[in-house]
């Protein structure tokens, strides 16, 4: 038995390595649509690079799209950066790895291992690139090359570690509103606010709070801005490998907030119970009118994999 799983292994392993992407497909079994909730999907991809410019690929926690330049950059949350040429349409016309880069020093050393735990990225603008880091709480703006250029004092509430539940539960999500500037989440709410309350964060001090997730273990890992100034955030909830996994996309109206709490909309949600073959989607970015990809961490496991999920927000 032992030596047929190891064939099948080799084999695999054999063909990913001049494998780069598959087509995909997350629906359940015999779903014929294309709508989900509020979103239309257009395009499903499984990415497989053994390595990118030398740089092993997986563990994507980010994407950034440079529409004017087609450069769609995904980010490991092991400091790694590959950049990809990128168009879409009615599906994703072109996915071409084109380099990969390590953050570092802007002196060009690397940085420590417990520094280079990176989770968030954006593009302002201005085409500046900007990423957060977890671990150490610290948001930086970086070159094309990853080059960390200077840090971006952050808002007291999230200036420390000490401030965050966990040392895995830090800064997570990161987008750029053409009215507020750059905004950051917490995958888990602050130390100091409600368990049931997430919230989001300008570094200019402005606030938006809405109800967290109801499934177990809830969690902000990406966001974007809609056409509207509203906030597309993706949340995931999972709770081990017995429990079913939970990705949903919730529209945040931030210009409707009362008492303290902004309302919110589900626009689509994907139960694994419920036949969806999803994974840890953990990164998001916009490429086009109400047009945005998002893309699963792989965890760099034989068992997961690295999906890109190509979809469109409809009329509400």
């Amino acid at each position: 038995m032992l030596w047929r799983i190891f064939l099948i292994m080799t084999i695999f392993f054999a063909a990913a390595s001049e494998a780069e992407i598959y087509r995909a497909n997350i629906c359940p079994s015999g779903y014929e649509s294309d709508r989900v909730g509020s979103i239309r999907i257009l395009d499903q991809k499984e990415l497989i690079y053994p390595e990118i410019s030398g740089k092993h690929f997986s563990e994507i926690s980010d994407l950034a799209y440079l529409k004017d330049r087609h450069w769609l950059f995904m980010l490991s949350d092991e400091g790694k950066l590959f950049r990809f040429r990128a168009r879409f349409a009615e599906t994703i016309r072109e996915l071409t790895p084109l380099d990969a880069n390590t953050l570092r020093k802007s002196n060009g050393k690397k940085l420590k291992r417990w520094r280079r735990d990176s989770e968030g990225m954006t593009f302002d603008g201005r085409g500046r690139l900007y990423v957060s880091f977890e671990e150490k709480p610290r948001i930086a703006r970086i070159a094309y090359d990853g080059r960390i250029l200077r840090y971006l004092p952050l808002p007291s509430a999230l200036d420390k570690m000490k401030k965050f539940r966990d040392k895995n539960k830090g800064l997570e999500a990161l987008a750029w509103h053409p009215k507020y500037g750059l905004l950051t989440a917490a995958e888990y709410p602050v130390k100091k606010s409600s368990a049931k309350i997430q919230t989001i964060y300008s570094l200019t001090g402005r606030r938006w709070r809405f109800r967290r997730g109801k499934e177990r273990h809830s969690a902000v890992t990406a966001m974007e801005i809609l056409d509207d100034g509203n906030i597309l955030v993706l949340e995931r909830a999972y709770s081990g490998p017995f429990e079913p996994r939970v990705i949903t996309l919730r529209e945040v109206w931030i210009d409707r907030c009362r008492r303290g709490l902004c309302p919110t909309k589900v626009l689509a949600r994907f139960d694994s119970s419920k036949g969806w073959a999803v994974d840890n989607f953990e990164g998001l970015a916009k490429v086009g009118p109400n047009r945005f990809v998002m893309i699963s961490d792989d965890n760099d496991n034989f068992f997961q994999k690295t999906l890109l999920v190509y979809f469109e927000v409809l009329e509400r």
